[in-house]
């Protein structure tokens, strides 16, 4: 991400961390990277933002802005980005053996310096007396000059036999899939590792250079006798030269390999396009999936032109189309 990029996204957030006590519609909120989970009725949203930004709502069309995270940045983050300012990426939530567990990302702006966290709690009611966040430190970690792959953009994912799996990744050779042990704090030995979707990048690119394959922030999510694979190309936080889209492959396996609707391997590029930008939108992206109430949606941000590309929360039901998700394309 270019240092302009950044201060783009830096400015966005400035604007949607005004507090209110009266909650706003979707389209009046302003989020990057969004996550969902629901609790007793309430519908929370995390995402990237200082300490890690939260919302709540009662029916997904109006979110109240919360406290963050973490009021203050884990000790750890220095030692991976050293004066890491707290602006933590791409959060991801769920719900396993009677707590919560939000992955999270720390990253140094266009290096794979970076490293994924968790933290864990066992209410997000904030006026719980249980609630209370506990970090839990790295969980995996990248090195310019030894990896080629990024550890941002975490999701977890278990599969058919409840065994637990974390993709993760951006840019460089790919998006990554790998076993965690089952306290879902580390990876489990012997690793495991698969590169479930990749693009193609030019060879002569350092290795350190996050290169023009540009793809990231990988997201699972099963359906039926599928598990299919959504994920991000091209470029988000340009403003009107963003070009951020979501496509998705499937695969029988959650190791893969997922084939796009075509039957192209994401492993070689593929990738069937769910939704992407228009002339009223700049780019469409990083999306999250779930079901709610027997209902399947699509969670992402898409970049408003009539708002000086501010990046707004955008919620659309997904409908399923000869085994494949569709949505409605951005108005």
């Amino acid at each position: 991400m270019s240092k302009r990029a950044y201060i783009f996204v830096c400015l966005c957030f400035i604007v949607g961390s005004v507090f209110s006590q009266k909650p706003l519609p979707a389209n009046d909120t302003f989020v990057h990277d969004p996550v969902m989970i629901e609790e007793d009725g309430i519908y929370y949203l995390f995402c990237t933002g200082k300490g890690i930004s939260a919302f709540s709502s009662t029916d997904m069309q109006n979110w109240k802005k919360l406290e963050p995270v973490f009021s203050e940045i884990p000790e750890w983050t220095d030692k991976v980005v050293p004066n890491f300012e707290g602006h933590i990426w791409a959060p991801d939530v769920s719900y396993h053996n009677g707590q919560y567990y939000l992955y999270y990302s720390v990253s140094a702006f266009a290096k794979n310096t970076s490293a994924i966290g968790v933290a864990t709690n066992k209410t997000l009611d904030p006026n719980s007396s249980d609630f209370n966040w506990i970090d839990h430190g790295i969980v995996i970690q990248s090195q310019p000059n030894r990896d080629l792959w990024n550890a941002i953009d975490p999701n977890l994912i278990f599969d058919e036999n409840n065994i637990p799996w974390l993709t993760f990744g951006s840019f460089w050779d790919g998006l990554k899939l790998v076993k965690l042990n089952s306290d879902l704090l580390s990876i489990a030995e012997p690793q495991e590792w698969h590169t479930v979707a990749r693009r193609e990048r030019s060879f002569e690119l350092q290795d350190s250079d996050p290169g023009d394959a540009a793809l990231e922030a990988p997201f699972i999510f099963k359906k039926d006798q599928y598990y299919y694979l959504f994920l991000s190309w091209d470029l988000c936080c340009r403003g009107e030269n963003s070009t951020y889209k979501v496509v998705v492959g499937r695969s029988e396996n959650v190791t893969g390999p997922y084939l796009d609707k075509d039957g192209k391997s994401l492993f070689q590029g593929g990738g069937t396009l769910v939704i992407e930008g228009n002339k009223n939108w700049y780019g469409a992206g990083h999306n999250s999936t779930y079901a709610f109430e027997g209902k399947d949606y699509l969670i992402f941000h898409a970049y408003d032109a009539k708002r000086n590309a501010a990046p707004v929360l955008t919620i659309k039901e997904i409908q399923w189309k000869d085994g494949w998700p569709t949505v409605s394309p951005m108005e």
